[in-house]
């Protein structure tokens, strides 16, 4: 009877140990995919901005 409440736990903290696994692993690829999408904004900003100033020093 002792070892069948020991596989249980086992099973038990298994489960406890998977589900923190899973959500850490979403949760670290939640905050790449935010990071990445900043850096894509930071980027296509610093380039129209980069092309609106290159264009208007060409017709002073």
């Amino acid at each position: 009877m002792g070892r069948i409440l020991m596989i249980a736990a086992l099973v038990v903290v298994g489960f406890f140990v998977i589900g923190w696994l899973i959500g850490f692993v979403f949760s670290a690829i939640k905050w790449i995919l935010v990071v990445a999408i900043l850096a894509f904004v930071a980027m296509a900003v610093m380039r129209l901005l980069r092309s609106g100033s290159s264009g208007r020093d060409d017709y002073h």
